[in-house]
């Protein structure tokens, strides 16, 4: 079993990219804010992305940092950039759905909609009024993610984004149909570190804490 366990490990051949979701803002869990702009993390919010750049820090060999463009996406790479002496680079493609006219709605009303039902269960044929279809801001993330690697082989990076960008991508790197994409949770500051070698991506976590990322990737 720990022989397989190892043959999973980054080599010096592979690409690793740890996505991290930003931590928690004032309106997480009650509003849809998407590509607002002046929204900041909370204390919490704040408390996390130490929290994760501590955890992160196990690690002695992250190449870059990458962060959506979003004050609250960088925010949370602030500390972790810190923490590997690496400047933050931030990055049109990681950036949040666009999600139209559902900009800035509570999460209660948008649930009493028809469409939410889309949103939930088919979402690869969904698109946002006057925003984004989730099939656009997949390709969007895989062709991000794809271009990150290129630019970085044999190396680990960190790439922090979104929660619905983050499940999308993943999806795509196991294989998993769009449309199931919302089986998988995200949570604020958590960690998704993904194994980029010579054939299908290898996801090693969802939804972590970081906590023991070093073990997982050899990255030590």
């Amino acid at each position: 079993m720990a022989s397989k366990t190892k043959s999973k490990q980054a080599d010096r051949s592979s690409t690793v990219v740890i996505l991290v979701r930003h931590g928690h803002t004032p309106t997480t869990g009650k509003i849809l804010p998407g590509r607002t702009k002046g929204l900041h993390l909370s204390d919490l919010g704040k408390e996390q992305a130490d929290k994760v750049a501590s955890n992160l820090s196990s690690i002695s060999n992250i190449s870059a940092v990458y962060s959506s463009p979003m004050e609250r996406t960088l925010e949370t790479a602030k500390p972790i950039g810190k923490a590997f002496g690496k400047k933050v680079q931030r990055h049109q493609g990681l950036i949040e759905a666009d999600f139209g006219k559902w900009t800035g709605r509570k999460l209660s009303e948008l649930r009493k909609l028809n469409d939410w039902e889309k949103v939930q269960k088919n979402p690869s044929i969904f698109r946002f009024p006057d925003g984004e279809s989730f099939m656009e801001m997949q390709s969007r993330m895989v062709t991000t993610i794809t271009d990150i690697c290129e630019n970085h082989k044999g190396e680990i990076v960190v790439a922090v984004s979104h929660a619905d960008t983050i499940k999308a991508f993943l999806t795509a790197a196991l294989g998993t149909p769009l449309d199931l994409f919302q089986r998988l949770h995200i949570s604020p500051c958590s960690v998704s570190p993904v194994i980029f070698g010579t054939s299908s991506p290898f996801v090693l976590a969802v939804n972590s804490s970081g906590a023991n990322i070093s073990s997982l990737i050899g990255g030590t």
